[in-house]
C-alpha cells in the first residue's frame, strides 16, 4: 500500500516530537453603528403646509465611532509594543459567505482518493486574499504567557492535540477553547501511522475523537497524521471516525527559523502555517518568541492570520 510521507529527519524521534513553532496573530477593531428609523411618528409629522425642517447630521454618534476607532488602534498599537512585536498585526478581512471548495493537493492522494470519497490532504487554502492560517502541533509545552499573547493580540489558530501529552493538563486546552480556538485530531500517542494495521490506526484516530469530545464536548472534524505521513488506511479510518479534511502545511515556523516546503522559500496567500507546543527544553526560547518571529515575518509581507476553520 502506497504511503505518503513528508520529507522529515526526524520522524524516528519517540515522545515530544521537536519541530518547532511559531505561531501569532492579529487584532481587530470595534465596530459599532447607528440606526435610525425612515418614518416619522404622528408627533413628529409637519402641520400641513409647514415645511418639515432639515434634521442635522448624527454628528455626535459619528464622532463616538471615530473615537471609538481611535481608541481601538492605539490599543492594538500598545499591546504590539507590550508583546515586544515590529509592527501592529493586521485584521484578516471577514471569511467569504462561500466556502472555497478544497481539493487534494496533487501528488498528496491515494488509491481510490476521490471515489471512496476521502478527506481532502491539503497544504493551503484557495483565496486571492493576503492571509495565512497557523495551526500548532501536539501538546507539549503548556505557557501561560502564549495563551495570554494570543488573547490580548486576538491572533486566531487551530490546535492539533495528541493524548499522551495533552493529559498532563487538560485544563490549559480548555481555556484555550473558550478563547475560540478550534481542537482538532493528532491522535492519541502521535505514532508513525503508515507503519500500523487499518484497526490501530483506526484506535489512534476514533480514540482521540473521543478524549477531545469527553473532555471538550465537540467532537473534531479536522485531523493531522502525525508527521505529515499517512497512506489509505489512514484515512479512510479518519472518515470512519467523523472525520472531513487532513490539513498539512506549506511553512513550519520555529522559534529560529521558518523551514519551507515550496522551491521559492516564499510565504504565499493561503499557506497553512505550522508550528509546535514547544519551549526552552526544546528550542532556543518559547511559544511567544516563536509567535513573535511568526507576527512580524507576516507581517512585514502584509499578511494578516485568519481562521482555518472560517474556511472549510
Amino acid at each position: 500500500m502506497r504511503a505518503v510521507v513528508q520529507n522529515d529527519k526526524n520522524r524516528a524521534l519517540r515522545g515530544v516530537w521537536v519541530r518547532g513553532g511559531l505561531a501569532a496573530l492579529t487584532a481587530a477593531a470595534l465596530v459599532s453603528g447607528c440606526a435610525q428609523s425612515d418614518a416619522p411618528s404622528a408627533e413628529a409629522r409637519p402641520a400641513p403646509g409647514r415645511q418639515q425642517p432639515l434634521q442635522a447630521p448624527p454628528a455626535r454618534a459619528l464622532d463616538a465611532y471615530a473615537a471609538k476607532l481611535r481608541a481601538s488602534a492605539a490599543a492594538r498599537a500598545a499591546t504590539a509594543k507590550r508583546w515586544k512585536l515590529a509592527r501592529v498585526p493586521l485584521v484578516a478581512p471577514a471569511p467569504p459567505a462561500k466556502k472555497p471548495r478544497i481539493a487534494t493537493r496533487k501528488g498528496f492522494e491515494v488509491d481510490d482518493h476521490t471515489a471512496d470519497k476521502l478527506p481532502p490532504v491539503f497544504t493551503t487554502i484557495p483565496t486571492e486574499e493576503k492571509i495565512v492560517f497557523l495551526t500548532i502541533d501536539d501538546g507539549a509545552e503548556k505557557d501561560p504567557a502564549f495563551l495570554r499573547m494570543m488573547s490580548e493580540l486576538r491572533i486566531p489558530y487551530t490546535a492539533f492535540l495528541s493524548d499522551y501529552l495533552v493529559k498532563e493538563d487538560y485544563g490549559y486546552f480548555a481555556r484555550m477553547q473558550r478563547a475560540g480556538v478550534g481542537l482538532h485530531n493528532h491522535t492519541l500517542h502521535h505514532p508513525y501511522l503508515p507503519g500500523l494495521s487499518y484497526a490501530r490506526q483506526k484506535r489512534e484516530i476514533c480514540g482521540m475523537q473521543d478524549v477531545i469530545e469527553k473532555r471538550y464536548g465537540k467532537r473534531p472534524v479536522l485531523f493531522r497524521p502525525p508527521f505529515g505521513n499517512y497512506n489509505r488506511d489512514t484515512l479512510r479510518a479518519a472518515k470512519s471516525c467523523g472525520i472531513t479534511h487532513a490539513p498539512l502545511w506549506n511553512e513550519e515556523v520555529f522559534v529560529d527559523r521558518w523551514e519551507y516546503r515550496e522551491w521559492d522559500r516564499e510565504i504565499h496567500a493561503g499557506d497553512i502555517v505550522l508550528s509546535h507546543f514547544r519551549g526552552k527544553q526544546h528550542w532556543k526560547g518559547t511559544m511567544t518568541d516563536m509567535i513573535r518571529r511568526f507576527l512580524d515575518r507576516i507581517t512585514a509581507e502584509g499578511y494578516a492570520v485568519a481562521r482555518l476553520e472560517d474556511y472549510l
